[in-house]
């Protein structure tokens, strides 16, 4: 679970880099477009996952259903990716159409909450 420690907190210094950059050089574009909110969630959402991400390599160690949670980190990975990766594009670009990939990403969140509960009713 080496592996899924590492992306976890590459995940979380890239959310705070994102955050950072946005609320600083690109503050003015994001309101202007009326998008601050729409990358705010994004960060939040990045933050929120690359902590479970690293929470699920910590558990790893714990639970004997370890393919279920790595199965959740590969599920907030790619959640991370195509949810808050959309917003961010979205939220530079304007290109609405974005938004109807947004939810692929939310079902990979929504999958990675499920094997971790599975993980657990497993023990």
């Amino acid at each position: 679970m080496k592996i899924m420690l590492m992306l976890g907190a590459a995940a979380a210094f890239l959310a705070v880099a994102i955050g950072a950059f946005g609320a600083h050089a690109l503050a003015a574009r994001l309101e202007a477009n009326n998008y601050t909110a729409t990358f705010e969630t994004g960060v939040q959402y990045h933050m929120f996952h690359a902590l479970a991400i690293v929470g699920t390599a910590l558990l790893s160690q714990h639970l004997s259903s370890s393919g279920l949670v790595t199965g959740a980190a590969w599920s907030f990975a790619a959640g991370i990716v195509i949810f808050s990766g959309s917003l961010y594009v979205l939220s530079l670009t304007g290109i609405k159409i974005l938004g109807a990939i947004t939810p692929i990403g939310g079902v990979a969140f929504l999958a990675g909450w499920v094997l971790l509960f599975i993980a657990a009713l497993a023990e």
